[in-house]
């Protein structure tokens, strides 16, 4: 049995979570969750919405999956979910977009990995006033932690039979930082001969992934782009609710959607929860647990296609608990 750290969220986190619960407990995969309370439902117990028990439950047990959490305003955090990846270590961020039949979408065979560093970049938030007038903030890119982001990328493609990765960039203006980068992300391809490489610069790769995203296969970048990209991505195949999200670390890997914690839509019913599901995909094949994985995974395509017990967005009337019900009763079929 998986002991694993359970995060349900702010808003709709609840709802989605213990739908995900149900899903995954139809499967077949005994897991121990131990729970722990982050966001604004933890600022009244505990006055911070990052209580140490949280970071703690994660360290032991090295796997979370953590529904979306609202950082509030006025709080010590620029974001809660920043400050998990900076306090375990979780540099490496993983977000495939891939085409689902029966989602409406002008695109169609899309299978994109985004790796995002997770660390540093313009997120290390070094950043301060200049005077009263202007702000400055600094990025920031070090070898290491472009070395092993570009590493894991290549590991995953590797791991995953995946053909071809592409660093992203912008070494032709930032030449020091991005440049860092690039040239980092050349000398680690040279070790993986059998997977192609090329790069791109970030303006340029936004057109083509609108233009021809066919081409493209895992993509590697600092950290903004990739959180900019990865939304493009997404973007592709449905929108955010449809789109998981890994937080991966030498010690620690937390599992979660991508979108927000949406609080206007909080108790209505009516949230698809798919992206919650197949972040509980990723954590299943992350346990080894691959066989109940891909059982999830296709019962979740072929609930899609039908289109009948599904969410609103998903062009049926269900609410959040009814497709999730109609999930559970096809994985036991």
């Amino acid at each position: 049995m998986h002991t694993v750290t359970l995060i349900k969220g702010d808003g709709i986190g609840p709802e989605i979570t213990e739908a995900t619960l149900s899903v995954i407990e139809a499967a077949g995969v005994k897991i121990n969750w131990d729970e722990v309370s982050a966001g604004e439902g933890a600022i009244a117990e505990y006055g911070t919405p990052l209580p140490e028990e949280v970071l703690a439950s994660l360290r032991k047990n090295r796997v979370g999956l953590k529904g979306p959490l609202t950082t509030p305003i006025g709080s010590g955090f620029r974001s809660i979910n920043v400050a998990l990846r900076m306090e375990l270590d979780l540099y490496a961020n993983l977000r495939p977009s891939k085409t689902i039949p029966g989602v409406v979408s002008p695109y169609r065979d899309i299978d994109l990995v985004v790796v995002r560093e997770n660390t540093e970049d313009l997120y290390s938030g070094v950043e301060h006033m200049v005077g009263s007038d202007a702000a400055e903030s600094i990025k920031i890119i070090t070898r290491k932690a472009s070395e092993r982001i570009v590493r894991f990328a290549f590991e995953y493609a590797v791991k995953n039979n995946r053909s071809k990765v592409t660093a992203v960039h912008k070494a032709n203006i930032l030449k020091l930082s991005d440049g860092l980068f690039l040239d980092t992300a050349r000398a680690v391809a040279e070790k993986y001969p059998q997977i192609e490489f090329e790069d791109r610069i970030v303006d340029n790769m936004a057109m083509q992934l609108v233009q021809k995203p066919q081409l493209y296969d895992v993509l590697v970048m600092p950290n903004l782009y990739g959180d900019i990209l990865s939304d493009l991505c997404a973007g592709l195949v449905g929108g955010l609710g449809l789109v998981p999200g890994a937080n991966i670390g030498d010690q620690a890997a937390l599992f979660e959607p991508v979108h927000g914690s949406a609080p206007k839509y909080t108790g209505q019913n009516r949230v698809n929860p798919s992206a919650m599901i197949m972040a509980a995909v990723l954590m299943l094949d992350y346990l080894g647990e691959a066989e109940a994985a891909r059982r999830i995974e296709n019962a979740l395509a072929a609930l899609i296609l039908e289109g009948k017990n599904v969410t609103a967005d998903l062009g049926g009337t269900a609410g959040t608990a009814e497709m999730a019900e109609a999930l559970v009763n096809l994985i036991k079929a």
